[in-house]
């Protein structure tokens, strides 16, 4: 059995082959980040398409069944495939999709909000004094909140 190589310090050998994989250079990092990049950029289209097959509804479950195997078997050349073939629908459904949310999340703040102006408030206040459901001193108060006036007191 070869004898263990001498450390200097701290478990160097000060052998340079032997710390060469310590460290990394500075074209390793930038290899890194180009990689790590490239990475991202595949499953954020990988999501993309795989969201976009969900939301298609003329597909066949049989043919999204496929586009899925295809994608675990030949991830980048189905990517590729996909986008080239599918891309403006793709494209067509996700707008469809984002219209239709702001169509609801429109309707939702009109419930909300309610739709009632100053003039409404102050004859629906008119109707409870007539029939004698609140005081004069309660309408003028509805009144001036109505108007954005601070209520008289009496």
């Amino acid at each position: 059995m070869p004898p263990a190589p001498r450390t200097t310090r701290l478990g160097h050998t000060g052998d340079p082959a032997l710390e060469k994989g310590t460290a990394m250079s500075f074209w390793d990092v930038v290899w890194f980040i180009v990689i790590s990049f490239a990475f991202v950029a595949y499953l954020m289209v990988l999501f993309a398409i795989i969201g976009d097959l969900f939301r298609d509804r003329e597909a066949s479950g049989w043919a999204k069944a496929g586009w899925i195997l295809a994608l675990v078997f030949l991830p980048f050349l189905t990517a590729l495939v996909y986008v080239i073939a599918r891309g403006k629908g793709m494209n067509e459904r996700q707008v469809s999709s984002y219209e239709e949310a702001k169509k609801q999340q429109d309707a939702y703040i009109k419930e909300v909000a309610g739709t009632a102006t100053p003039a409404d408030e102050i004859a629906k206040a008119k109707a409870m004094y007539d029939a004698g459901t609140i005081t004069r001193e309660e309408f003028d108060a509805l009144k001036s909140k109505a108007l954005g006036l601070t209520p008289v007191k009496h």
